[in-house]
C-alpha cells in the first residue's frame, strides 16, 4: 500500500529507487517526477533528518558520513537494501556517499554537492549564499500566498533554484518556501560549510554505476566549478549536460528528467531471475 507522509513517500512496485533531496528541501522536490516514476519503480522518497517533517537528526558532529548513517539506519528500519539512488544536490552527495557502502545498485546525480576541490573557497561562497535566502525566505514567508499568485513573482523568487519558477503552481512554490524554513540543521550546515570541512572523500571506493547529470543554468552549483573533481576521481562515471534547466531540474523539466532517471535504471537493471540480492537478504 502507498505510505504518504511528511516524512516519507513511498509508492508503486518494481525495482526500487530511491530520490533524496536537498539541503532545505522534502520529499515534495520530486512531485513532478512522481507520477511517472511510480508507474515502473517502486518509489522510496524520505524527508531526510533534520528537514521538515523528517526525523530529528541526533548527531553530534553534522557532517556527510553522519547524514548517510541516518539515512542507511532509516533504509533499514522500513526495509529498503540496495536500491538505485537518484539525489539532487546535497541528495546527489548521500547517494554517492551511500555507493561507498554499497547500498547502490546504480546512482543518478542531479547536480550533486560536496565536488569542489579541496580547499577551495566555493565553500564559503555557498555558506553566504544559504545564509542569505534563508534570511530572504524568513522575511518573504508571511506574505508568500500573496507573492506566489503571479507567475512572474514566482519565477523571481525560485530563480536560484530554477529557470522557470513560474511552471510551479502557487501552493506548491508556498510548500517550497515554507517547508524550507522548517530545516532543523540549516544552521549547522552553514557553519561546516564556513569551516571549509571536505565534504566527498575517497571517490575511488564508488563501485556502482555513476550517472552525473548537470543541469546547464545551476546557479547554485556552477557546473564549471563542481563537476571536475567527481568526473575525474568516481570511476566509469558517466556525465551529460540538462539542457535548460536550473539547479532543481526536475521542475525545470520533468519530462527530461524522467527519461534521465528510467534509461539508467533500466539500463543498469538486471535481467529477470538474476536480480540483486537486497542487503537484508543477504545478511540474514
Amino acid at each position: 500500500m502507498p505510505e504518504i507522509t511528511p516524512a516519507l513517500y513511498r509508492a508503486g512496485s518494481g525495482e526500487p529507487v530511491v530520490l533524496l533531496h536537498g539541503f532545505t528541501g522534502t520529499w515534495k522536490h520530486w512531485r513532478p517526477v512522481l507520477g511517472e516514476l511510480v508507474a515502473r519503480y517502486e518509489v522510496i522518497a524520505p524527508t531526510l533528518a533534520g528537514h521538515h517533517g523528517g526525523p530529528a537528526f541526533e548527531a553530534d558532529e553534522l557532517t556527510l558520513e553522519a547524514a548517510a548513517d541516518h539515512l542507511c539506519g532509516h533504509l533499514d528500519d522500513i526495509g529498503v537494501g540496495t536500491a538505485h539512488l537518484v539525489g539532487n544536490s546535497m541528495g546527489g552527495a548521500l547517494a554517492i556517499e551511500l555507493a561507498k557502502r554499497g547500498r547502490a545498485r546504480s546512482v543518478v546525480a542531479l547536480a550533486p554537492g560536496g565536488g569542489w576541490e579541496p580547499g577551495h573557497a566555493e565553500s564559503q561562497r555557498l555558506a553566504r549564499f544559504f545564509a542569505r535566502t534563508i534570511k530572504l525566505s524568513q522575511a518573504a514567508a508571511p506574505r508568500a500566498p500573496q507573492v506566489m499568485r503571479r507567475a512572474g513573482s514566482r519565477r523571481l523568487a525560485l530563480r536560484d533554484v530554477m529557470r522557470h519558477g513560474e511552471l510551479v503552481q502557487p501552493a506548491d512554490a508556498v510548500d517550497l518556501l515554507r517547508d524550507s524554513l522548517g530545516c532543523t540543521v540549516s544552521d549547522r550546515v552553514i557553519t561546516a560549510l564556513q569551516a571549509g570541512t571536505p565534504v566527498l572523500k575517497e571517490l575511488g571506493q564508488v563501485s556502482a554505476p555513476v550517472l552525473l547529470a548537470w543541469p546547464q543554468h545551476d546557479r547554485i552549483l556552477p557546473l564549471p566549478l563542481h563537476s571536475p573533481r567527481l568526473r575525474r576521481e568516481i570511476p566509469g562515471n558517466e556525465f551529460r549536460v540538462l539542457p535548460g534547466c536550473g539547479h532543481v531540474p526536475m521542475w525545470d523539466d520533468s519530462r527530461l528528467v524522467v527519461d534521465t532517471i528510467v534509461e539508467w535504471v533500466d539500463r543498469h537493471t538486471p535481467a529477470a531471475g538474476d536480480q540483486p540480492e537486497t542487503l537484508a537478504a543477504s545478511t540474514a
